[in-house]
C-alpha cells in the first residue's frame, strides 16, 4: 500500500502532467464531485489539492460525518434517503443504536484540533462504544505522535456494516484519512486522462471535448481554423469511404449467392 501523502502527491503530479496545454487543473477536477465521492468536505478537498494539510479530526466524528454524507448523497432510486432502520437492519443492529450514535456526535462535535489524549472509556461507553473503536491511527498520549490503533469493538462492526450496505463490502471508506479518500476519488480522473493520452481522439468523442474545441475556435487565426476543419473533414470522408466499401462488399457477396 502506498504511503498516504506521497500517493496523493504522486497522483496530482501525474494528473498535472497529463492535462496538457489549453486546460487547467480546474477544468478537469470538479471539487463538488470529488467531495461527494470521497466524503471529504469541499474546503478540505481544496486544501489538499493545494498541497496543504487538512485540519485534525476525531475519527469517530469523521465516521459519523461520513455516515450522514452517505445518506445524503447515495440515495434510493426514488431519490429519497435510506432510513436508519434500513441501514441498521442490514447488519443486525437497531435503528436506535445507529441514530443515537449519529445524533450524539452531531450535537456535541469535537473541536477541530482535538487533545492528543484518548477519549476515556467512560465517555466511549456512554455512546455504546469501547476503547477499541478506532480503526486507523490515534495520537500517543505521551508523545502526541501517531501510532497504529487496534481495530475492533462496536464502532468497527457498525463501520463494516454500513460500508457493506453502501459499497457491497467493508472498504475503510468511513474512516480513511482525507488524503487517502481524495486519492481514491482522483483515480477515475487519472485513468480518464491516461486514456486520452493513449487515444488523441478520445477528447473529441466526448461532449466536453467538442464544446471545448468550439469555445477555443475564436482564439484561432482563420488559416488555423481552416486546418482544423480540413482535418476533421478528412477523417469523416475517410470513414464514409470505408463504410461505402464495406457496404459494396456486402452487396457483391449477396448477389453471388
Amino acid at each position: 500500500m502506498r504511503e498516504t501523502r506521497p500517493a496523493l502527491a504522486e497522483t496530482l503530479s501525474r494528473i498535472g502532467s497529463l492535462i496538457g496545454d489549453g486546460r487547467s487543473r480546474d477544468d478537469v477536477l470538479d471539487v463538488e464531485q470529488l467531495s461527494n465521492e470521497s466524503g471529504v468536505p469541499r474546503d478540505v478537498v481544496r486544501m489538499l489539492l493545494d498541497g496543504e494539510e487538512p485540519p485534525a479530526e476525531d475519527i469517530t466524528d469523521r465516521i459519523v460525518r461520513r455516515i450522514v454524507h452517505l445518506r445524503e448523497t447515495r440515495l434510493r432510486p426514488d431519490g429519497t434517503r435510506h432510513s436508519y432502520d434500513e441501514i441498521a437492519a442490514s447488519y443486525g443492529a437497531s435503528r436506535a443504536s445507529l441514530s443515537n450514535l449519529v445524533n450524539s456526535r452531531r450535537k456535541t462535535p469535537s473541536p477541530q484540533t482535538p487533545s492528543p489524549q484518548m477519549p476515556s472509556r467512560q465517555a466511549l461507553s456512554r455512546q455504546g462504544l469501547s476503547a477499541q473503536v478506532l480503526s486507523e491511527q490515534v495520537p500517543s498520549q505521551q508523545t502526541g505522535e501517531r501510532r497504529p490503533a487496534r481495530s475492533g469493538g462496536p464502532l468497527a462492526s457498525t463501520q463494516a456494516g454500513i460500508e457493506t450496505f453502501f459499497f457491497g463490502q467493508p472498504n475503510g471508506w468511513l474512516s480513511a484519512e482525507p488524503q487517502t479518500s481524495l486519492d481514491n476519488a482522483l483515480q477515475s480522473v487519472l485513468h480518464g486522462l491516461e486514456r486520452e493520452a493513449a487515444d488523441p481522439m478520445a477528447r473529441l468523442r466526448g461532449t466536453h471535448g467538442l464544446r471545448e474545441l468550439a469555445a477555443r475556435a475564436p482564439q484561432l487565426a482563420e488559416e488555423e481554423l481552416q486546418l482544423v476543419t480540413d482535418w476533421i473533414d478528412t477523417i469523416l470522408q475517410r470513414r464514409n469511404a470505408q463504410r461505402v466499401r464495406g457496404s459494396g462488399s456486402d452487396s457483391s457477396h449477396t448477389e453471388g449467392h
